[in-house]
């Protein structure tokens, strides 16, 4: 690229070359006094030294402020790229800079050094990143650092100017160029160069980064152009003179320039549409500007009639615009040598639009539909950006404003020690800082350093800061965290975390406190052994910790436990009434329950209910006050409650003889069966019962979550006979477990 001015005396705001954005700003300080006196500041402290990139400092400054001046920056902006380099060898840089060049371009300088500084430790850490670590994530957070990290937006500008220069100086030099400072060139400061309309740097920064990225594929594609790039511009500018010329004859007034195709974007457009070279048709384009749509379709009428058009590659973008509001004409067609040249014809005022206008026109060319990182074209996000393309026209008035804000004052971003790049609320604290790194980290943080000094948790970060976290080895946050008032934390999804943890807590603390009164209450009934999770699915609980939770904060009674353990007793059958009657007037030992109580003669008996003894179980006797005697399975956990209670109320009882044959004393057991629950299985338990002959007197189902718990009470003559029954049952297509109770 060719100077257009002097960068000792500024830009000529007459270069008709400049983008109108930039025409704005072109205009210069006539004296030049305060560059003069930069760069006789600098000079001494940085003529001898050498950047990371092995370029003399000096010499970057002069030609980054030479860039600063072909784009139209001010005299200020020039200035400011020679003090940039020689804050790092000042004691206390800011005050000296306030006191020689004013607070203004002082504020400016150190801004531009502490983003270089940031952003040279961040290619650091991209350079040593673990190969599953993200580097879209990281670009990401680089760009928008870039948008966001300073409150002069002049910032930016100095920066790409000095990024164009180090990528000047790489090609060059032939050095070796880091694969961090060029991708980071092409993904972020070159899309940053075409939302502002800077063209030439636009071009050049991407061609120079892809060339370093991938030089086999860039010596290909510029081996396909059949010329050399300065020969594709005089061609295209003598297209363009003859095109003018021929309009104006037909009474059109147009202003038509040519755009060639860069080797990046050619590679783009292959890749983007799978395209061969052959078939990329605007390697060669023209944009031809007119006065009033009319004259649009006038010019696209003279340009069909003088060269071939190409018909499916013509798109009437005015009568159709896009969904962005682009507007214009394209047409694809061949000169005479059968050469493609891709032609826009559009109205000023379209043309404006598509270079100036909304977000969404940069979204949607380098980001794809989906917008930027995600964010969608219309988004609110894309608006701010929008505003970013008047920098140059707006750079005036900030000179004068140093103080003015930036477009993100909603945002900070914050360095780790590792240098990674962390995005937080305007006013975050250290917490805040933690919560977003790991929400574990939040949880233990105890201290924190900025800078490299210990602050209170409660301080507000800055753009720019590294931030350290000390944190204990176990632990949790403080409740104070939470009080508003006392600042700890900003962000939302932080303090959602805290309130988070405090919840668990508590639900830790209830489900510890219904854990201990279910199992008090399972030892009570001697149902110790019973499975919890297996006692949660029989009351409709998706879990033990969901049954423990509801009994500790005393949402669920534990008498629910007891009816499942215990449930009422069936009213007694007739015949059960007849045996009881003439047990009471019996004078024989042998009870008509067919108990003999020994020693004691004529005793009421009854067969208990919670254990449903039959000959030949093993049995005891347990005295009770106005119903005579209980009797039990030994093995009957109510039993070995009452021996433990009252001991001395325990008697000795076997059975009495049996008679064989139909007239048998029969006596009921609960069978518990668990099954797969399905359509037919209580016909089929039953087909089974009804098979051995055992009288069914009562069922009782529960179906939870497609599993069946039931209990059959059957009567029996000889419990000996149970075990085969209940293979049997076992065997029914569906049954899990079947066991007497």
């Amino acid at each position: 690229m060719s100077n257009t001015s002097n960068p000792q005396n500024g830009a000529s705001s007459s270069d008709p070359h400049l983008p109108p954005v930039l025409q704005a700003t072109a205009e210069v300080s006539a004296s030049g006094d305060v560059l003069q006196r930069a760069r006789a500041f600098a000079q001494p402290l940085i003529d001898s030294e050498l950047l990371d990139t092995a370029e003399n400092v000096w010499a970057h400054a002069q030609a980054s402020a030479a860039i600063l001046a072909d784009i139209g920056g001010s005299v200020d902006m020039q200035a400011a790229i020679y003090l940039v380099y020689a804050c790092p060898h000042l004691n206390k840089p800011e005050e000296v800079l306030t006191k020689a060049f004013g607070a203004n371009l002082a504020q400016l300088a150190m801004q531009t050094n502490q983003l270089v500084h940031l952003q040279r430790m961040s290619r650091a850490a991209a350079s040593t990143a673990m190969p599953g670590d993200d580097p879209k994530l990281q670009t990401e957070n680089v760009r928008k650092m870039l948008l966001a990290f300073s409150r002069d937006l002049r910032v930016v500008m100095l920066r790409l100017a000095s990024r164009l220069q180090t990528l000047r100086h790489f090609a060059a030099s032939k050095l070796p160029v880091p694969a961090a400072l060029a991708h980071e060139s092409l993904h972020v400061f070159a899309p940053l160069t075409n939302r502002l309309g800077i063209w030439q740097i636009k071009w050049e920064m991407e061609d120079l980064s892809f060339r370093f990225l991938e030089p086999d594929t860039y010596k290909q594609v510029a081996r396909l152009l059949d010329e050399k790039r300065a020969e594709r511009e005089s061609y295209m500018t003598a297209i363009s003179q003859r095109l003018q010329t021929e309009l104006s004859a037909q009474g059109v007034r147009a202003q038509v320039q040519g755009r060639p195709k860069h080797i990046y974007s050619i590679v783009k457009k292959m890749r983007g549409k799978s395209l061969p070279f052959e078939r990329v048709f605007d390697i060669r384009a023209l944009r031809v500007v007119v006065p009033q749509v009319v004259d649009c379709y006038q010019a696209l009428s003279w340009v069909h009639e003088h060269f071939t058009p190409i018909t499916e590659e013509f798109d009437d973008y005015i009568a159709k615009p896009k969904a962005n509001g682009y507007q214009s004409l394209h047409t694809v067609v061949r000169d005479v040598d059968g050469r493609p040249i891709e032609i826009q014809i559009r109205t000023q005022a379209m043309h404006d639009h598509a270079e100036n206008g909304v977000a969404a026109h940069w979204a949607y060319k380098e980001a794809g539909t989906k917008g930027y990182a995600g964010v969608s074209a219309t988004s609110a996000y894309d608006a701010k950006i929008a505003v970013l393309r008047q920098l140059l026209a707006w750079e005036r008035d900030l000179s004068g404003a140093g103080q003015d804000k930036g477009l993100f004052d909603d945002r900070i971003y914050v360095l780790t020690p590792d240098a990674a790049i962390v995005e937080l609320p305007q006013g975050a604290t250290p917490i805040d800082f933690a919560y977003t790194l790991h929400t574990n980290l939040g949880h233990r943080c105890r201290g924190a350093k900025v800078d490299g000094a210990m602050v209170p948790l409660n301080t507000p970060l800055a753009n720019g800061q590294t931030v350290e976290i000390t944190a204990i080895k176990e632990g949790g946050p403080s409740r104070d965290w939470l009080n508003l008032e006392l600042g700890f934390l900003v962000s939302s999804r932080a303090r959602a975390k805290v309130r988070a943890w405090f919840n668990a807590q508590i639900s830790s603390e209830n489900i510890a406190r219904g854990r201990e009164a279910v199992e008090k209450l399972l030892q009570r009934e001697g149902r110790t052994a019973m499975r919890l999770e297996d006692l949660a699915a029989q009351l409709g609980f998706k879990s033990a910790d969901g049954l423990f939770e509801v009994v500790g904060k005393d949402e669920y009674s534990l008498r629910n436990i007891e009816v499942l353990l215990n449930p009422p007793e069936p009213a007694l059958t007739p015949d059960e009434i007849v045996l009881q009657r003439k047990s009471r007037g019996s004078r024989h030992p042998k009870s008509p329950s067919g108990v003999l109580v020994v020693g004691v003669d004529s005793l009421l008996t009854q067969l208990s209910r919670c254990c449903k003894p039959a000959p030949p179980d093993a049995i005891s006797g347990f005295v009770t006050r106005g119903k005579g005697v209980s009797i039990h399975r030994q093995d009957c956990s109510n039993f070995r409650e009452l021996n433990l209670r009252n001991p001395e109320r325990v008697i000795d009882v076997r059975w009495g003889e049996r008679k064989p044959g139909p007239d048998a004393a029969v006596y009921p057991v609960d069978v518990a069966v668990e099954a797969v629950d399905r359509q037919g299985l209580l016909r089929d338990i039953s087909e089974v019962f009804s098979k051995e002959k055992m009288n069914v007197i009562g069922v009782q189902t529960q179906s939870i979550k497609g599993m069946a718990w039931m209990t059959f009470t059957v009567e029996i003559s000889d419990s000996a006979m149970l075990a085969r029954v209940l293979g049997s049952v076992k065997s029914v297509k569906g049954v899990r477990n079947a066991r007497r109770r």
